[in-house]
């Protein structure tokens, strides 16, 4: 069977993919074929993409994504043709069509669809592990999410909410700040405008914030640092602005011993147990209405550069997805 992929050939820009037909095989014993409804775009992509996280070349782009079953190996025997699956951390997922084995996917539960889905599960668990495993959110904290009006931002500013926490979110437009609070934000720091982190100090008091989740980076470690109570937590789970330099370990002591940590999903949802357990609390919150995926863009799968460049650009809200 043929498939159509973005294949990275040599790293670097955007335009550094390109759409190919390729031979798909058929399922082997413990797989099975999936079509590809929709699929997931990320900032991690664009790491693979860019060689920032190296990988070998050639490969299909892509982690993440939702779609039906469509053929089933020797030896599957929990899942069956028909059945809407989805997932978040397997290579090669910009397809039309894809393999896998049943351990990587989470079945979709009734009143979501497959898009739902795959703009659900990395940014969605994202939210969750940071809330609810980096350290467990406790009614009366106090957060600070940057680019919260992003597609992991919205979802991390709900999750945080439902657990009591206070969220103050940055973010730089107009449009931006509206869409924060609509999900939940009681403060909206316009970076644009303002210094974020002495507007964090001067809404805690001088107190500082017990945690800033930083998926930027480079632009806005400094600042985080400053805006932390005295043994508060820097949780940087990205780069999106470029890798933060290195520093000097004695100035987390001299901002009042601080913790940082650079966490990334894949290790709280190593053991099948936990990738459940976050996927499912994700998805049942989509169903039961709970938890609102704002989608900001789609595009067909032909056209993954121009969501690269768009995301790589911040000129996104939400989550954006490609539709093979």
């Amino acid at each position: 069977m043929k498939t159509r992929a973005i294949v990275v050939k040599e790293t670097g820009g955007p335009e550094k993919m390109q759409l190919e037909q390729q031979d798909l095989a058929a399922p082997g014993a413990g797989q099975v074929q999936i079509k590809v409804a929709a699929c997931g775009v990320n900032f991690i992509d664009t790491y693979f993409r860019s060689g920032l996280y190296p990988r070998p070349l050639p490969f299909v782009n892509g982690m993440e994504g939702g779609g039906t079953i469509e053929a089933v190996g020797e030896g599957v025997s929990d899942l069956k043709i028909g059945d809407k699956v989805a997932w978040s951390a397997i290579p090669g997922s910009y397809a039309d069509r894809i393999l896998a084995i049943p351990a990587q996917l989470i079945a979709i539960p009734s009143g979501v669809s497959e898009e739902q889905a795959a703009a659900s599960m990395l940014q969605g668990m994202t939210a969750h592990y940071l809330a609810h495993g980096v350290r467990q959110t406790a009614p009366g904290d106090i957060a600070l999410v940057h680019a919260a009006a992003g597609g992991t931002g919205l979802v991390l500013v709900q999750t945080l909410k439902r657990a009591g926490a206070t969220v103050y979110g940055t973010c730089s437009t107009t449009e931006k700040e509206d869409l924060a609070r609509g999900a939940g934000a009681d403060e909206v720091i316009r970076y644009d405008q303002v210094d974020f982190a002495e507007r964090a100090r001067d809404l805690t008091k001088g107190r500082g914030v017990d945690v800033v989740y930083d998926g930027v980076g480079k632009t806005t470690f400094e600042g985080s640092l400053k805006s932390l109570k005295v043994r508060g937590l820097l949780a940087l789970f990205g780069q999106a602005s470029g890798p933060v330099p290195p520093f000097d370990l004695n100035r987390l002591n001299d901002h009042g011993s601080l913790f940082v940590t650079r966490p990334s999903l894949i290790h709280y949802i190593a053991a099948r147990e936990e990738y459940v357990e976050r996927a499912s609390a994700v998805l049942s919150a989509v169903a039961e209405g709970a938890l609102n995926i704002r989608v900001g863009a789609q595009y067909p799968l032909a056209e993954a550069t121009k969501a690269h460049r768009a995301l790589e650009g911040r000129k996104t809200t939400g989550k954006l997805l490609l539709i093979p």
